[in-house]
């Protein structure tokens, strides 16, 4: 298979800190932005330079870092927003203009050549003062398609690297961005940029269905984080990338930590099922599930947990058979006679039926209560206490 041709601008920094109640210190952009480039993303969306002389100054340091990635600030059509970005010394603007009936109506009150026409000259400003210009068109999906084809032609005759098709309120499924993408890419000569909201929780399949299709540059933001629903998730961009789209240049490894470091930055948390980064996106339970992994891990898991470096992880509990409680018995250098291992599974049921999540301690009480023996290899033990940690 021929892998997809893409790139990913990540865009946590910005549309992520949109997030109602989020704000990065300037320390903090700069451990996201170092990490990010360490899983190798192609392009950092720092900031909006134009939001405060503060904002100006965190996007200018990340600016001057060295990082491998290229570095965006975001800039409305105006003047000065494009000065701001300059002063903060990104190397690419994603300079922005609304194209809907509805925008130009409520908010530019103006007719649309008017508005599109200035949008045009601030790109040209951009360019001719170094800048690599992405050129959005904001509701782009509320924009009638032959009307976005001619700005975006436009957007490239004004030499234009980039047009971004930003799904603003996040309205549109996979089915309908699979009929836009296409006639984009085929009538548009500079590459496609995809900006996906998760409104209708389509942001990360509409992501990749654009990238199958032709769009090139893939706007997320890690745990999904953005405005109202937020943005197409980096982690599940970046597994799907790897998983089919045949692209193994990113660093998955780094994801983990990376998210572990924005939930804390954030104080959002993620919840246990949440694809790729949930406390739950490896670990199984079932009994049938896990004799049946431990035969080969593929029969029930499509994501390898090692392409994040992370292990598989077993649950005690209701749904727990003899053969996963003798695997992990076995994992802590010990052995239970058959008759032993049913009456302790018997009682793990009981336990969990009420709740109770089976943790390393309890299952050693357990043990013990049933047979009267200890298992002594406490390093091999994580030291959970009460009905709190479960994963083995």
């Amino acid at each position: 298979m021929k892998p997809w041709h893409v790139e990913i601008c990540d865009v946590t920094l910005r549309d992520g800190e949109q997030t109602p109640g989020v704000s990065f210190t300037l320390e903090e952009k700069q451990d996201i932005a170092q990490r990010l480039d360490a899983t190798g993303v192609e392009v950092i969306e720092a900031g909006f330079p134009i939001v405060s002389v503060h904002e100006k100054e965190i996007v200018r340091s990340v600016s001057r870092m060295g990082l491998d990635a290229k570095i965006c600030g975001l800039s409305r059509a105006c003047r000065e927003d494009v000065d701001a970005a300059l002063d903060a010394e990104v190397d690419m603007i994603g300079l922005f203009v609304a194209t809907s009936d509805l925008h130009i109506k409520h908010k530019y009150k103006k007719p649309r050549e008017e508005v599109v026409a200035n949008a045009l000259m601030q790109c040209d400003y951009a360019i001719d003062h170094g800048l690599i210009v992405r050129f959005g068109a904001e509701d782009a999906s509320r924009t009638p398609l032959p009307i976005l084809i001619d700005v975006y032609r436009q957007a490239a005759e004004h030499k234009a690297s980039y047009v971004t098709f930003a799904d603003t309120t996040g309205r549109l499924t996979p089915l309908e961005v699979a009929t836009i993408i296409p006639e984009l890419v085929k009538n548009i000569p500079v590459p496609i940029a995809m900006h996906s909201h998760n409104d209708l929780g389509c942001a990360t399949a509409n992501t990749i269905i654009a990238a199958e299709l032709g769009a090139y540059q893939l706007h997320t933001t890690v745990n999904g984080l953005g405005e109202r629903a937020g943005n197409a998730s980096l982690e599940e961009v970046l597994v799907t990338l790897a998983l089919k789209g045949g692209i193994s240049r990113y660093d998955m490894t780094q994801i983990p930590a990376l998210s572990e470091k924005i939930q804390q930055y954030t104080g959002i948390m993620m919840p246990a099922t949440k694809p790729v980064v949930g406390s739950n996106a490896f670990a199984h339970e079932s009994g049938i599930h896990i004799a049946a992994i431990l035969e080969n891990p593929e029969t029930y898991e499509f994501v390898p947990p090692q392409l994040l470096g992370l292990d598989r992880q077993f649950i005690l509990g209701k749904h727990t058979g003899k053969r996963a409680l003798t695997h992990i018995l076995t994992t802590f250098g010990y052995q239970l006679p058959d008759e032993e291992i049913t009456k302790v599974l018997e009682e793990i049921k009981k336990q969990s039926e009420g709740k109770c999540v089976i943790s390393p301690q309890i299952l050693q009480d357990i043990i013990k209560n049933v047979t009267g023996k200890e298992i002594i290899n406490g390093n091999s033990v994580r030291e959970d206490t009460g009905c709190s940690g479960r994963k083995f």
